[in-house]
């Protein structure tokens, strides 16, 4: 229970969200509560600073009581509110996408380190697109850069474009269902793809928020985690050919099961990013140097 009633001021009520999230053991209870009187509310934060000693009237407080009951139940906010920031920019989540990650940004990171001039005309491929997060974020970047998105869910894809429409990227991105690279014709400069990476037995001890709320065809990575990583090497002499690059995000364990993957494929791992845990959660990889054009 949150205790969440009318004339409570909304200072006391984000007070008393805070408290019951930290009772519950939520990793962030402020910030959740914050968020979710906001939702609730229609306020961004400096709103509720600002007004923080008026009341709430009742069916405010019975809205912020039926956003903390899903909190309460191992929702994440991202889910409750359908939206989630990444790389500054908001992205509109769904049932059918995963929540775009910190981590993940390690992807976009890595790729512009790499790409070296921001003003190049690039062809970029997004591989399991998702909420199109890494692909919009690129784009958003790189001012002429041109990118196609893929998955092999419809129903991602139209996430995917809505989010392009609403941060006005639509007309330098594309979006088709492939199962992976599997429907491209390459070559293109860059390939990113955070690809599902979880062995299906581990599935199971991921956090209730994740195990219960995430897709589980975006997480289910084949019996060793590998499954994906294995398609998109397979695919890699096309879609990069002799010149271009890919980069990947991996699981915090995978780098070296990774890197085998991909040097059997005539790939070398160039460059990798760790997160911040300190894990390596991103690999860059070209075509080997015997298999580069000259």
């Amino acid at each position: 229970m949150t205790g969440i009633t009318a004339e409570m001021t909304i200072a006391e009520a984000r007070r008393a969200l805070g408290a019951a999230f930290r009772t519950a053991g939520i990793e962030t209870p402020e910030l959740d509560a914050r968020v979710l009187v906001g939702h609730a509310l229609a306020c961004d934060h400096a709103a509720l600073v600002a007004n923080a000693a008026r009341p709430l009237g009742a069916g405010e407080a019975t809205r912020i009581s039926a956003l903390a009951a899903r909190r309460l139940a191992g929702e994440p906010v991202a889910r409750i509110i359908g939206q989630r920031e990444f790389w500054g920019l908001p992205f509109t989540v769904t049932p059918a996408v995963l929540v775009p990650r910190p981590e993940t940004e390690t992807v976009v990171e890595l790729a512009l380190s790499l790409i070296g001039d921001p003003t190049q005309a690039l062809r970029i491929a997004d591989l399991g697109t998702g909420s199109g997060a890494i692909l919009l974020a690129l784009l958003h970047t790189l001012p002429r850069a041109t990118g196609i998105g893929t998955d092999i869910s419809p129903a991602a894809l139209d996430v995917a474009r809505a989010n392009a429409r609403s941060l006005q990227l639509d007309a330098r991105a594309t979006f088709v269902e492939s199962d992976f690279g599997r429907s491209l014709d390459g070559p293109f400069d860059l390939v990113v793809s955070n690809p599902p990476y979880v062995a299906r037995h581990e599935i199971a001890t991921l956090s209730r928020e994740v195990r219960e709320h995430d897709p589980r065809g975006a997480l289910d990575g084949g019996e060793d985690g590998l499954n994906a990583y294995r398609q998109i090497a397979a695919d890699a002499a096309r879609l990069i050919g002799g010149r271009g690059l890919l980069v990947v995000e991996i699981g915090a364990t995978q780098e070296r099961d990774v890197n085998a993957v991909f040097g059997k494929k005539g790939l070398a791992v160039t460059r990798f990013r760790h997160d911040l845990s300190g894990n390596v959660r991103a690999l860059a990889a070209r075509a080997a140097p015997e298999n580069q054009a000259t």
